[in-house]
């Protein structure tokens, strides 16, 4: 099967990551699971983000933070998701259920850490970080010069993979990525864009996973 891939434009993603600090951040909650090197789930956790201290929402902005921030087009890459894979039961109707619930439905972050333990492959424990944002969009003159908030929402999933070591103490960000895409002032709902900390060396599984292969 034959995957497309779009251009990721850089300054789209700078307007996402302006915003994350812990004085403009409007991400709203942050959920995950940590997985042992065998694919067993050891736990999870689940909960509003403005209910973590100051230093915990620094930190985890830094981690959401490092998948919009990547090298555009490099290590950070646009694919369209096939139509046939955009059904449903498919990761897509899952991902697209998540972001609906705000990631407030534990049943379908269940699934899809099932998923990720079974198909992920590494070879230590890792912890998989989901956090769900709603950027308003600000509205634009002709010229760009911004004229105020819009009514538009970009809503949207961020999901970093990272190795964890002593007390589930996550390192950097190995792959993640954002759904759906978000281009000019709008969201690409049949595209995703998947982060690689080392494009010479993927986690294909990931994609694999994402798109449907």
């Amino acid at each position: 099967m034959e995957i497309k891939r779009l251009e990721i434009d850089r300054e789209d993603m700078l307007a996402l990551t302006r915003r994350m600090t812990v004085k403009r951040s409007s991400i709203t909650r942050i959920a995950g699971a940590y997985i042992d090197p065998d694919g067993f789930v050891d736990g999870t956790f689940n909960t509003r983000f403005l209910k973590l201290s100051g230093s915990d929402q620094a930190k985890n902005l830094e981690i959401a933070k490092t998948i919009p921030f990547a090298d555009t087009n490099r290590n950070l890459k646009r694919f369209i998701v096939p139509d046939e894979n955009r059904g449903n039961g498919s990761l897509w109707q899952l991902l697209m259920g998540a972001r609906a619930a705000g990631l407030e439905n534990d049943s379908l972050l269940d699934v899809f850490y099932d998923i990720m333990a079974e198909k992920y492959r590494s070879g230590q424990e890792y912890g998989v970080f989901l956090f769900h944002d709603r950027y308003d969009i600000p509205a634009k003159a002709a010229d760009h010069e911004r004229l105020g908030e819009s009514e538009n929402i970009f809503e949207y999933l961020i999901c970093a993979v990272c190795p964890v070591s002593g007390d589930y103490e996550p390192g950097e960000p190995e792959c993640g990525f954002l759904f759906p895409a978000y281009s000019d002032g709008g969201a690409l709902m049949n595209c995703i864009d998947i982060y690689q900390a080392d494009e010479r060396h993927p986690h294909e599984e990931l994609e694999n996973i994402l798109l449907g292969i």
